[in-house]
C-alpha cells in the first residue's frame, strides 16, 4: 500500500519518514516517492493493506544498481493484542523502462535475483539499508 496511505499516525509517518532519510543518506541522489502505485480500481485489488510501499528514482539510470528506480515493499505484521506493527520482511526491486530487471527478499537468503544485479558493493549498501529498515521499524514503542 502507498506510504502516504499508511502514514496515519504520528509514530509510523515518523517511521516512513526515517526509512526515506536513511535511503536517502546511503543514496543521495534519490528521489521518493510516497505513493508508487496508481489510484485506479485494477491497481487497488492488487495492493497489500499489510506493506508500505516507496518508490526511489534516480536521475538518470545508475550503472552502479542497473536500474532507474527502486520499489520497496515492507512486509507488515501485527501481533495479537499488540499496537506495533513489526517489519517481517523487505522486497526490493529495481526498474527501468524495460520492467523489472532484479529483486531483492529479505523473506530467503538476501541475495539478488535477475538477468542484471547491482554492482557489489551497490548491493551491499541496499542490503544496509534493508537492514537499517528492520531497526526502524521493529524498535520498541515506550510505554504509555
Amino acid at each position: 500500500m502507498n506510504a502516504a496511505e499508511q502514514a496515519s499516525t504520528i509514530e509510523f509517518a515518523s517511521k516512513i519518514a526515517a526509512t526515506v532519510g536513511l535511503f536517502k543518506s546511503e543514496l543521495p541522489d534519490l528521489r521518493a516517492d510516497l505513493k508508487p502505485w496508481l489510484n485506479d480500481s485494477t491497481t487497488r485489488d492488487l495492493i497489500d493493506p499489510d506493506s508500505v510501499d516507496i518508490g526511489f528514482h534516480f536521475p538518470g539510470v545508475s550503472r552502479l544498481f542497473q536500474c532507474r528506480s527502486l520499489l520497496i515493499q515492507i512486509r507488515l505484521h501485527q501481533d495479537a493484542g499488540s499496537k506495533q506493527r513489526r517489519a517481517i520482511g523487505l522486497e526490493v526491486g529495481g526498474f527501468d523502462h524495460q520492467g523489472q530487471r532484479w529483486r531483492l527478499s529479505t523473506i530467503d537468503d538476501w541475495r539478488f535475483e535477475g538477468a542484471i544485479t547491482p554492482d557489489p558493493a551497490s548491493g551491499e549498501s541496499l542490503r544496509n539499508c534493508c537492514r537499517r529498515v528492520f531497526e526502524v521499524f521493529n524498535q520498541e514503542l515506550p510505554a504509555a
